[in-house]
């Protein structure tokens, strides 16, 4: 298997590749090239490549549904930010707060079109046998994103207490399973059985859920500089993640009370965050993620790819949970 560098540079060569620049109208297009330009850490994508790697597949062949992906996903950020009204993504200004919040919405929904052209256009290279089960893959995780969105969004008005069992529904709905769909299209283009598909698949899952909550842990106790996002963003704005509804869960009626009250952002993170340390919330979050990280690898080991292909997607989930931002 190639190693994340290589396939990196073969995502990236890809991206900077679509028919974007010269593109008209420009307040169309330059939002569009703008998210995709500044990269990220292009998960998505890499995990496609390596799911079509893994049987033996070249990556390449893949490379149409991983850039799919990754534009599908970028379309769900402009889209994410202006429901959040997120002043940041990746340390630059979001999309519409450099424009305005309708040249997002009308890009973002340019980018949902692209990535499926970009897929279809890819059957010459990846065989027109294999669209059927790509697109049916594709369209599942994706709308599958949007019941996760709208399950987030309810929660945050919701005046009861969510429980953690409705969380981590929403997040495998809302992040997980477009890392799964990712690799189970990259496993189809590279001619995985229907139970290889599904061992990638489950493995994505749990590798999401584990990535999710350790995205929730950074926002609360990451470095600013390193993570490209505002910490603390979620405690200012009551967000039920999986460090608040733990706490809720563990605290008094006085501490419940504490982390719900207003104020100001500085003192409200420095107020929330000591409740969450007496609470044990950081421990318990990070007990999580190694709980679903070690069933993300159990669902890996069961699909029956050649040891050393393994070892090289292992190496890449290890590496995504170490991260910083």
């Amino acid at each position: 298997m190639q190693d994340k560098e290589t396939l990196l540079a073969i995502v990236e060569r890809a991206i900077g590749a679509l028919p974007l620049e010269e593109a008209e109208p420009t307040g169309l297009y330059a939002p569009i090239r703008y998210i995709l330009e500044d990269g990220g850490k292009r998960i998505r994508p890499l995990l496609c490549l390596m799911g079509a790697d893994l049987y033996g597949g070249r990556a390449e062949s893949a490379l149409s549904a991983a850039v799919a992906v990754e534009v599908f996903h970028n379309f769900t950020l402009l889209h994410d930010d202006i429901m959040d009204q997120a002043e940041l993504r990746r340390g630059r200004p979001t999309v519409h707060r450099k424009w305005d919040p309708n040249s997002a919405i009308l890009s973002g929904d340019a980018m949902l079109i692209l990535a499926y052209r970009i897929l279809q256009d890819g059957a010459g290279v990846y065989g027109s046998e294999k669209l059927p089960a790509l697109l049916d893959v594709f369209s599942r995780g994706a709308m599958e994103v949007c019941q996760g969105q709208q399950y987030d969004m309810d929660f945050e008005s919701a005046e009861r207490e969510v429980s953690l069992d409705e969380y981590i529904e929403m997040i495998r709905l809302k992040t997980s399973v477009l890392l799964a769909a990712a690799l189970e299209m990259g496993a189809i283009v590279g001619g995985a059985s229907e139970g290889e598909r599904q061992a990638l698949y489950e493995f994505g899952v749990n590798l999401g859920l584990a990535f999710q909550i350790q995205d929730d842990l950074l926002d609360t106790y990451g470095d600013a500089e390193t993570f490209g996002k505002t910490i603390g963003g979620d405690i200012a704005v009551g967000k039920k993640t999986f460090l608040h509804i733990t706490a809720m869960e563990r605290a008094s009626a006085s501490q419940r009370e504490a982390i719900s009250r207003p104020g100001d952002r500085a003192e409200k993170l420095s107020r929330v965050r000591g409740i969450y340390d007496t609470l044990g919330v950081r421990g318990a979050a990070e007990e999580t993620i190694a709980a679903y990280f070690d069933r993300a690898l159990a669902a890996l080991h069961q699909a029956h790819a050649v040891p050393e292909r393994l070892a090289v997607l292992e190496k890449y989930a290890y590496s995504l949970l170490k991260r910083t931002k």
